[in-house]
């Protein structure tokens, strides 16, 4: 269960305050972070045909900024609530940083792990202990697709899918609803985008072609990174 005290200590720790230090965890300290949009390491143009540059661009310009902007306003307004004592606006507030919160920090781990078709970073050989894992676990790596994908396709209405890395080092495929992100002990991997933003403009209705099509896109290097704790790229 996501609840709001994971998503704001999610939020501080991949984005550092200076209010903020050790277990001295303030909510109201916190909202002194502005939160960007981040630029993509990529051109919108980057993924195709996989991805089309209309959906990057909108997806990236127009749903993450969305995202970006709600979240800092509900910040704010729940400082605002926490110093007038405000439970009822509290409580409101909670669920849109929780949403919008969850929004930023997917969205910002999606566009790392995706990279232009054919690059060295999307060839499963830039992952050979990810994917020595992978094969343990699932068998091979075509297994492991097969898994993943159908449980994209399993998805009811949106959310999204993870590869994560549990704290035993071992690796399981997740889901979390709507903009729920990976937290905990669980490390994101990678994950997909399976709201219809993420797709539609070009895929239609046709979920299970963009399900196959992620994967040329897959950034099997930021992968590698995360699972064995290098990255930056779990960072907004």
């Amino acid at each position: 269960m996501v609840n709001f005290d994971n998503i704001l200590k999610y939020l501080a720790v991949q984005a550092p305050l200076r209010a903020f230090s050790g277990e001295d965890f303030n909510a109201t300290k916190m909202a002194v972070q502005e939160y960007t949009l981040p630029a993509l390491p990529y051109a919108y143009n980057a993924l195709e045909p996989h991805i089309s540059a209309q959906i990057m661009e909108l997806h990236h310009s127009k749903h993450h900024q969305a995202y970006v902007t709600n979240l800092n306003n509900a910040l704010r307004l729940h400082v605002a609530a926490v110093g007038a004592g405000d439970i009822a606006s509290q409580i409101e507030m909670q669920q849109v940083i929780k949403f919008n919160g969850g929004g930023h920090i997917n969205h910002s781990l999606f566009w790392k792990n995706l990279a232009p078709a054919e690059s060295e970073e999307t060839k499963p050989e830039a992952a050979k202990e990810l994917v020595a894992a992978v094969e343990k676990t699932w068998g091979s790596l075509d297994d492991f697709k097969k898994a993943f994908s159908s449980t994209l396709l399993g998805i009811q209405g949106s959310g999204w899918g993870w590869l994560v890395k549990d704290s035993a080092n071992g690796l399981r495929i997740v889901t979390t609803k709507d903009q729920d992100p990976v937290v905990g002990q669980d490390v994101p991997v990678f994950g997909v985008d399976m709201w219809e933003h993420a797709y539609y403009l070009q895929y239609l209705n046709g979920k299970a072609a963009y399900v196959e099509n992620i994967w040329n896109v897959i950034n099997w290097k930021t992968a590698e990174e995360r699972f064995l704790g290098t990255s930056e790229a779990t960072k907004l």
